[in-house]
């Protein structure tokens, strides 16, 4: 009877201590996961049209090469200068094409760029089309800034939605184009490049319009682009938890089975002395 009051007055302050703990659910806070995200979606609307398989353009080495082997080497260095936005692709020659939604997998990107032919999308260069097809993919888009980049060597050919009207639109959903006019501006027939249109494009959705002549003019304008369109990242930060009221009530628990056990034990000894 002496070693049960004992240890009753010992084990009742501990077991009940520990269950006003427990039941106070104490958490553990951990230090702050601070998460960063891009503010920017970007999209890169490219002309696949007959004539970017025109080889006026010139590699690192001197080398003659196609206009269109000289766009995918300059956007895939741009590309590989940006950091955290999501960049999605669209092609368009007699009809646009989603090439990548958007994506962070730069990887991906790169690849799906590295497919790109000329003609593959159709000879022809619907611009408007390819700008439309572009604002439809920003309609999911949660990004604070929208980005257009369109790249075309020609005039518009027929596309269902004029240019203007496109770039109209654009504006309207908070979405800036850089147009870039790629080639020779004196050029005639197939290759001639309507300046007026891609500059009356930027200029409705507040954006930048260039002539690339070159490839050097050509990486030129895109390290421009890159200086318009700085990073914009959002910080986020948060504490994880993790609960500890399991521990209190683990030890309250097995304080109480111990001491059950301990007076189990005792009166068991006792029976065996009685009997003997």
């Amino acid at each position: 009877m002496l070693r049960r009051n004992v240890l009753q007055i010992a084990l009742a302050p501990l077991v009940w201590g520990c269950l006003v703990v427990g039941l106070a659910r104490p958490r553990y806070v951990e230090p702050p996961i601070v998460k960063t995200e891009s503010a920017r979606d970007l999209m890169l609307a490219v002309d696949l049209s007959g004539s970017m398989d025109i080889r006026d353009m010139f590699d690192d080495e001197g080398e003659r090469e196609s206009r269109m082997s000289a766009t995918i080497a300059v956007i895939d260095a741009f590309i590989d200068r940006r950091e955290g936005d999501r960049i999605g692709m669209v092609v368009f020659g007699t009809e646009a094409f989603v090439q990548t939604p958007f994506t962070t997998d730069y990887d991906l990107v790169r690849a799906q760029l590295a497919q790109l032919e000329p003609g593959m999308a159709g000879p022809q260069t619907v611009i408007g089309d390819g700008i439309g097809l572009s604002v439809r993919a920003f309609e999911a888009s949660e990004a604070e800034d929208k980005v257009l980049v369109l790249l075309t060597d020609g005039a518009d050919t027929g596309s269902k939605v004029p240019p203007e009207k496109a770039a109209d639109i654009a504006a309207s959903a908070g979405i800036t184009i850089h147009a870039i006019a790629m080639g020779d501006p004196n050029a005639t027939g197939s290759a001639e490049l309507d300046l007026e249109t891609t500059e009356a494009i930027a200029r409705a959705t507040g954006g930048s319009s260039f002539l690339a002549e070159n490839r050097d003019a050509l990486e030129e304008v895109y390290r421009q682009i890159d200086a318009l369109t700085p990073e914009e990242l959002e910080t986020t930060s948060y504490r994880p938890t993790r609960p500890l009221h399991q521990w209190p009530l683990g030890i309250a628990l097995i304080a109480l089975l111990g001491y059950h056990f301990v007076m189990a034990l005792g009166a068991g000894t006792r029976r065996v002395r009685a009997r003997a």
